[in-house]
């Protein structure tokens, strides 16, 4: 059994990510942390267990886990990541935000035990943007479009500048933005590497969708992923603790778990 603690673990992923691991046969829930509601019992937020939450972190070390799981704000997951690493506790991350220098630093402290950062641990999301990125070359025009609901505080979306990331990397040959006049600025939306233009929408009703656009001429190839629930990332991120004790250092996304 491996022994599973979560930070943030009263926010809405945390809460999910408790569900899963309690519901997972190999694995073991043996601490919840969150800034919020110290001494509650997870069963007061509808989740079947007595353990209750702390906002001390030692209580992961008095638990001893081998794998902390991360959904906290940018913020928050710099110090818990630094701490963890200290500490040569293993750390699955689906907070998102990290800057360049961010990850230099994960892969600088991780040298005891080990870290996945992942800005989506939705499998279709993964599949998602291999697809893209196989597509790529195929191509001449291509423009991103990310849907969230109004909770998004980041945009674009980690998910959006990783698939446009790949993109670029397996082609950097697009046509131009024709658009003389920008009526509304923004409209066509941000600029990505390659000039790859990014939209990003924030809605209520809406949970996490993407679509990549391909144009050539006489065709048209729409690549889009849908999260209709939180839970969609749980198999994804009990891939990650299974896996995460054998991935030396830091490793970022999921496709190598996946093998693609």
């Amino acid at each position: 059994m491996i022994r599973v603690g979560v930070f943030g673990a009263a926010g809405r992923m945390g809460q999910e990510v408790c569900k899963a691991v309690l519901g997972a046969p190999d694995a073991d829930l043996v601490a919840v942390v969150d800034r919020f509601g110290e001494g509650e019992p997870l069963r007061s937020l509808g989740i079947d267990s007595d353990l209750a939450l702390g906002s001390d972190r030692q209580a992961l070390l008095d638990a001893n886990a081998e794998v902390v799981v991360d959904f906290t704000r940018l913020d928050a997951a710099r110090e818990n990541l630094a701490w963890l690493a200290e500490n040569g506790i293993h750390a699955v991350v689906g907070t998102t935000g990290f800057t360049d220098d961010d990850i230099a630093s994960l892969r600088s402290a991780f040298t005891a035990s080990n870290c996945l950062v992942a800005p989506n641990f939705s499998i279709s999301a993964v599949l998602m943007m291999r697809f893209a990125e196989l597509a790529a070359p195929h191509f001449d025009s291509v423009e991103v479009i990310e849907l969230h609901h109004d909770g998004k505080i980041d945009a674009p979306s980690g998910t959006a500048m990783m698939t446009v990331e790949r993109i670029a990397e397996a082609s950097s040959e697009w046509t131009t933005d024709p658009t003389e006049n920008e009526v509304v600025a923004g409209a066509r939306g941000g600029k990505g590497p390659a000039n790859i233009p990014v939209h990003a929408i924030r809605m209520r009703g809406l949970e996490a969708h993407q679509e990549v656009l391909f144009g050539a001429t006489g065709q048209l190839l729409t690549i889009r992923q849908d999260a209709f629930d939180r839970s969609s990332y749980m198999p994804g991120v009990l891939l990650g603790i299974r896996e995460v004790a054998e991935r030396s250092g830091l490793t970022e996304g999921l496709d190598s778990l996946l093998g693609i």
